[in-house]
């Protein structure tokens, strides 16, 4: 497994602290050699986030950006739960992407490509996933994007 912060940094990324839950759920669950991540904002470096809808005011190239960053907070997320230690991931095995857009927006799969790119370029053969790409009316917060994950790790 390559080191996730020297790939972050070769990326031209910083690893965020991760976003705190804003409802009742936790960011994580790990259970059975399954690591579940609650869905995940785009969070920028700032602390804010990217807000709107593709096919309206985002277009293609910034819901990619809005699913990368969606991705950050994943990897943030996983690097919490595992207490920092990245070697026992094995595999990211889903990711579940929400694409805030209009009714006539079908490409929700390119827009997702965003995350799943970041998750190879980070983990290699082991980024490789299954995915969902949907549609929705709306995301919390008017969020562009957002985007849950499940990962097989190592036992502790």
């Amino acid at each position: 497994m390559t080191d996730v912060a020297a790939r972050f940094a070769e990326l031209g990324l910083t690893l965020p602290a991760p976003a705190a839950p804003v409802a009742a759920y936790v960011p994580t669950v790990e259970h059975g050699g399954l690591l579940h991540i609650s869905g995940q904002l785009p969070f920028l470096d700032d602390g804010s986030f990217i807000t709107g809808r593709l096919g309206a005011d985002v277009d293609l190239a910034g819901g990619q950006h809005a699913a990368k960053r969606c991705g950050v907070m994943l990897i943030a997320q996983i690097g919490a739960a595992l207490g920092g230690d990245f070697s026992r991931v094995e595999r990211i095995v889903k990711l579940g992407v929400f694409v805030n857009s209009t009714l006539d927006f079908t490409d929700q799969p390119q827009v997702a490509n965003g995350a799943s790119e970041l998750m190879e370029a980070v983990f290699g053969a082991s980024g490789k996933h299954a995915r969902s790409a949907v549609g929705v009316a709306v995301l919390p917060r008017g969020a562009a994007v957002e985007i849950d994950a499940i990962v097989a790790v190592r036992p502790a």
